[in-house]
């Protein structure tokens, strides 16, 4: 069973009882559900990653004032519900996941989370925010919010970037892109520093696949889950399938050998398979760019499209 649902059964047979039995004259001050760090808060738990901080819990967030005053004695409730449940051990914590679950400080999520308790209101004050706890502050699900407080934020998050926001970060990605694997990659190649040219191919990789959750207006998560959720956007999510053949070709070193320092200036290496996929993906994502309206033009150089995308401000 996926951790979001056992949460929630583990909730309804259990939490809330309690909370109605020794705090009914706080419960309409809570929000309760499972959100923020863990896999099983953006639904990508497997068997594998049940091996730490996975078993019945959930989340009870209390305004501070609430919490000063009622904190201390909701935890120690919460800590008797049973440790099993459905077949499921107790949560196994390490020492760094411990504080996810249980009773917490609404205003402390939010501040570990985006760094402050409201939603941003400037341009500045979006782009301080990592974009991964962005996706960490509005994943998992809430399963009851009484007064509201923790969901209007969430909610507002869940709005998405403005529009100016929004149009920098395709661009920053964009240049990123077109950067690692469309010029430093196949220069990497041809002096021969194939260090370089792996970490150019995995910055390409880690870009294309942030365009990709921006052209979907979903904040993209932590690098080792970014792959992963892209099976579940709309748009585009058929480069995941495109960047795993990346990691399938053979050692493309012979593409290269004997390449002098004029060739493959203007135009492509297409003996090096990486090469065409890149090249694919960045086609993707070019028509991408021109059904959502952004660019215009049909180069395959997304940083020939950068200052089209930026007049969009």
């Amino acid at each position: 069973m996926k951790g979001l649902e056992l949460a929630e059964k583990y909730y309804e047979t259990y939490g809330r009882q309690m909370l109605e039995d020794q705090f009914a004259d706080i419960k309409h001050k809570t929000a309760v559900g499972l959100v923020g760090y863990g896999s099983e808060c953006f639904g990508f738990d497997d068997d594998i990653s049940k091996d730490h901080d996975y078993g019945p819990s959930f989340c009870i967030w209390l305004p501070r004032e609430v919490y000063k005053e009622y904190g201390a004695r909701m935890q120690e409730a919460y800590d008797a519900l049973p440790k099993e449940f459905m077949g499921v051990a107790g949560r196994m914590e390490e020492e760094q996941g411990k504080g996810r679950v249980g009773v917490l400080c609404l205003e402390d999520f939010y501040g570990e989370m985006i760094g402050r308790v409201s939603v941003p209101q400037t341009e500045a004050e979006w782009l301080a925010i990592p974009e991964e706890m962005l996706a960490t502050a509005v994943n998992g699900k809430v399963f009851e919010d009484y007064l509201r407080q923790f969901s209007s934020v969430r909610e507002g998050l869940m709005q998405y970037y403005p529009h100016g926001v929004w149009i920098r970060k395709i661009a920053d990605s964009m240049a990123k892109a077109a950067q690692a694997g469309q010029y430093n990659y196949a220069r990497a190649m041809k002096r021969g520093e194939r260090i370089a040219a792996e970490m150019a191919l995995v910055e390409f990789v880690k870009e294309s696949m942030h365009l990709v959750y921006l052209l979907n207006r979903t904040y993209a998560p932590f690098y080792k889950w970014m792959h992963r959720g892209m099976q579940n956007l709309a748009t585009c999510s058929e480069i995941g399938d495109m960047l795993n053949l990346l990691y399938q070709i053979p050692d493309p070193a012979s593409a290269w050998e004997g390449v002098s320092v004029t060739d493959y200036v203007y135009n492509l290496n297409t003996n090096d398979g990486r090469v065409l996929i890149i090249e694919a993906v960045c086609n993707i994502l070019v028509q991408e760019l021109n059904e959502q309206g952004l660019s215009n033009l049909q180069d395959n150089f997304l940083q020939n499209h950068i200052g089209v995308v930026l007049e969009k401000l």
